[in-house]
């Protein structure tokens, strides 16, 4: 787990298990001057105190364990109501469409703009 604290206000969780593109994505939005908590799993996420209490979330769909979807969906099981922009390197129209009936604010394919997701992400706090 990476954590870096920025003078933002908004706590933004990333998770994937492919370690450079958690980097990647905090150093984008680090550079906006958010809170950026990086974890390779859903497990850890889990496990952690930024769950349930982040303002976005910035998932991989396909993870090893508990897949994003599935994460997602056991989130609003428990009542935990989060943005969520999906991240995945395996685009299918399934994906695509599961991804909206979950909620996503936002479908990326890897490598996406960085441009682009940072808009995706201001849109989503400021609606919040």
């Amino acid at each position: 787990m990476i954590s870096c604290k920025m003078a933002g206000n908004h706590e933004i969780v990333v998770v994937d298990d492919d370690a450079s593109m958690c980097q990647a994505i905090g150093r984008l939005l680090l550079t906006a001057g958010w809170k950026i908590v990086t974890f390779p799993s859903a497990e850890a996420f889990i496990d952690s105190t930024s769950y349930g209490q982040s303002d976005l979330l910035i998932l991989d769909m396909e993870l090893p364990g508990i897949s994003g979807l599935e994460l997602k969906r056991r989130m609003v099981n428990s009542g935990i109501k989060v943005p969520v922009i999906f991240i995945t390197g395996h685009d299918h129209p399934l994906l695509r469409t599961q991804a909206e009936i979950a909620g996503a604010m936002a479908y990326f394919i890897k490598p996406f703009q960085g441009d682009q997701m940072l808009a995706a992400v201001r849109r989503n706090l400021s609606a919040a």
